[in-house]
């Protein structure tokens, strides 16, 4: 094995014992992934970093290495997506990424036809791993107006909550539709549908991607995703939500293992809600199997449809388009869900302690 060649697979292992995991495949394609994305140096410089922001002086300090040129050097690697950079008034701060969400999404300008290849042959054996283990990266936030009030949700899974607290918004396109573009099979639904939340006003401004929005902006944007049937998915978390993505069954990472990879909807998202159908108003119209349920959830019969509960996610889109009001969310009993975790650095100590990796020298 050469030095380059221990770089990655050093590289690889890290980016496993992280609790978001990285597992290995039996053709060895997340490595040529992560060639595709890093060179040797910046493999073992990713190495060398944690997953709370350090300043390079502070990187300098507890890693001996040279401080000279290591600020350039990180602030780089974060316009290529390796590592978060944040700046903050006139200081730089920096930390390590998991590949999902992190690393990948954040390939949006550099993905080419090549990228996408080798990311399609890694999808199904990440998400069959990622997916199995808990909590779940994601929860569903349901369109809001389909909750009723008697089962209002928390805050943390309120659209109008995250937007309210956040002060900074930033509109991507979808790194999964644009994948999933570049290798022929373009989705017909819009693709600049990623939001990304700062509670600290001003904070995308030197974003290398995307475009800074208001929050007026942000509200009517959800709107348009919702009327072109996408669901709506935010970090699993109680606190510190950092984006709002719109998902089509056709790209989404997610979306596409439960279609695709048959995994358990409730395994792969966490969700409050599903979806029930009256039996006695349904007029067998089929809008809401065929034009906007995301995971098939909606099973068509003779002259009515039903709604298969473990299948359902609960994002609410199949209830404005019912022409007789037929459909309803219903709130899961407390013994089918689960609260998210409080902040990321509690889902961390979570997902970590339940895959079994110790990732203390990461924290």
């Amino acid at each position: 094995m050469n030095t380059h060649d221990e770089a990655y697979t050093r590289l690889a292992r890290v980016l496993d014992t992280l609790p978001n995991g990285f597992p290995p495949s039996a053709d060895g394609v997340e490595f040529d992934l992560l060639r595709k994305i890093f060179t040797p140096r910046e493999a073992e410089l990713f190495c060398d970093m944690r997953l709370t922001f350090e300043t390079a002086e502070q990187v300098a300090e507890r890693t001996g290495r040279p401080l000279a040129g290591l600020e350039d050097e990180l602030i780089r690697m974060g316009k290529n997506g390796q590592l978060f950079a944040l700046q903050f008034g006139d200081s730089w701060y920096f930390k390590m990424l998991p590949w999902v969400f992190g690393i990948y999404e954040f390939q949006l300008n550099r993905i080419d036809r090549e990228m996408a290849e080798l990311s399609e042959r890694y999808h199904p054996v990440y998400a069959r791993r990622f997916f199995s283990d808990k909590p779940q990266l994601m929860q569903v936030l349901p369109v809001e107006e389909t909750i009723h009030a008697a089962h209002a949700a928390l805050p943390y899974a309120m659209l109008s909550a995250l937007i309210e607290k956040s002060q900074a918004f930033l509109v991507n396109e979808c790194i999964c539709k644009k994948e999933r573009g570049l290798l022929g099979k373009p989705c017909d639904r819009p693709l600049e549908v990623c939001l990304a939340l700062a509670p600290v006003p001003g904070v995308f401004d030197r974003s290398p991607t995307g475009r800074v929005i208001t929050r007026d902006e942000a509200y009517r944007l959800l709107k348009q995703t919702e009327a072109a049937g996408l669901v709506h998915l935010t970090n699993n978390l109680q606190n510190g939500q950092l984006f709002i993505c719109n998902c089509c069954k056709c790209c989404c990472g997610a979306l596409r293992a439960i279609n695709e990879l048959g995994i358990a909807a409730w395994d792969v998202v966490n969700s409050q809600y599903y979806a029930r159908i009256d039996a006695e108003a349904c007029i067998a119209c089929g809008l809401c199997a065929q034009g906007r349920c995301q995971v098939g959830a909606v099973m068509g019969g003779n002259d009515t449809y039903q709604v298969v509960p473990e299948r359902c996610i609960g994002c609410g889109l199949c209830i404005g388009t019912c022409p007789v009001g037929a459909i309803s969310l219903v709130h899961k009993e407390p013994g089918m869900r689960a609260e998210p975790p409080v902040t990321e650095n509690e889902w961390f100590e979570e997902r970590g302690w339940l895959r079994g990796v110790d990732f203390t020298r990461y924290r």
